[in-house]
């Protein structure tokens, strides 16, 4: 599997407040765009598999919806996640 245990830890660990962190929103937004990330090169090679581009889909508007909540309740918080992760709206 592509997403172990201790791989899971050292992403909310390095966004989170800790290694067990998994309720910030800065984790779940970093592992969201982790999730993605694979997902894409999964796509790139496979491109008739609907399901996963379904996934990938409904995956980004969630990662989408946390980062518009974040940036309503802490302005600061949503542009140090986006620049961390390098994500652009």
């Amino acid at each position: 599997m592509y997403l172990t245990k201790e791989l899971k830890q050292e992403i909310f660990a390095k966004h989170g407040k800790g290694a067990n962190d998994s309720g910030t929103a800065e984790a779940q937004v970093a592992l969201f765009t982790f999730r993605i990330n694979h997902l894409t090169e999964h796509l790139k090679k496979n491109r008739k598999d609907f399901n996963t581009e379904r996934s990938l889909v409904k995956m980004v508007g969630k990662r989408r919806s946390l980062l518009d909540y974040l940036k309503k309740k802490d302005i600061n918080r949503y542009r140090a996640i986006i620049k961390e992760l390098g994500i652009r709206k």
